[in-house]
């Protein structure tokens, strides 16, 4: 990472826009450009105008920034061209500046369906998606595309949640209720730290016990309730750590040119939670 000795006029830099930054992202980069030896610098800021961001984005010549929520529709019309990625959804979590040209990415996808496949979740698995934010959206949309081709969403939210069913062909309900399937996806904000449901399941007991296999989107702490209880039954887990981290690399290449092995993610991922 440039410090203050080597920061210069050719330093390229890069950003994220979310409402509440956190410095995962930041230190993840941020080492790895250390790692490659890259004139790059990596800042985290929390616009509160995200036209005028983009603008600067653009104007600036970042070359690139992480979008996270409220940001990952509202950019949209700000951008040049979607990636298959984020167009399928119309979700964007990856800005990429090129010579002044925007383009809009979706790499939470990208991470998604990698995990999918690296745990050898089975085509035709049967599941239940909790949520159906931004990031529902791209989880579903992996999801449909990795073959499974029954399942429920699950969100309180009938204007969002019906429709991103039916989008997919799967069923919608409002709440879990006795509803079970072997494979659990949680994508709100429940066993979030510093929420007001950070110590809540997810799901209840009953469907854990009766789940195949659990899979939890949030980052923080990447050993949430749900895939603690999970784990406590011996259930095969898939976290919202690697998944962050997946789709970060996704990032880092996007902006570099350079794709990191396993063992680089692995030491950025540890790096930044340190």
């Amino acid at each position: 990472m440039p410090t203050t000795d080597t920061l210069n006029r050719d330093t390229t830099l890069c950003i994220s826009l979310a409402a509440r930054p956190s410095n995962l992202g930041t230190r993840f980069h941020n080492f790895l450009y250390d790692e490659f030896g890259l004139n790059y610098v990596y800042k985290a800021f929390a616009p509160t105008d995200i036209e005028a961001a983009v603008i600067g984005i653009r104007g600036l010549g970042i070359r690139g920034a992480a979008v996270s929520m409220p940001y990952k529709e509202a950019c949209i019309p700000l951008l040049d061209e979607l990636d298959r990625s984020a167009a399928v959804i119309e979700s964007v979590n990856t800005i990429v500046n090129t010579d002044g040209r925007l383009v809009g990415y979706n790499t939470d996808y990208v991470a998604v369906a990698t995990a999918l496949t690296r745990h050898e979740i089975a085509p035709g698995t049967e599941f239940l998606l909790r949520g159906s934010g931004g990031m529902g959206k791209a989880v579903l949309a992996a999801l449909h595309d990795h073959g499974l081709t029954t399942g429920t969403v699950i969100a309180r939210n009938e204007r969002t949640g019906p429709p991103l069913a039916a989008q997919y062909g799967f069923a919608w309900a409002p709440d879990v209720g006795d509803l079970t399937a072997p494979l659990l996806v949680n994508v709100t904000p429940i066993g979030m730290a510093g929420g007001a449901q950070e110590h809540d399941l997810a799901f209840d007991r009953s469907a854990i016990e009766r789940a195949q296999a659990v899979f939890d989107v949030i980052a923080f702490p990447s050993r949430t309730p749900l895939i603690a209880a999970a784990e406590g039954l011996g259930k095969p887990t898939i976290t919202g750590a690697e998944i962050i981290a997946a789709q970060a690399a996704e990032q880092f290449a996007l902006y570099t040119g350079i794709r990191p092995d396993d063992d680089q993610v692995r030491r950025a991922s540890e790096f930044s939670r340190a």
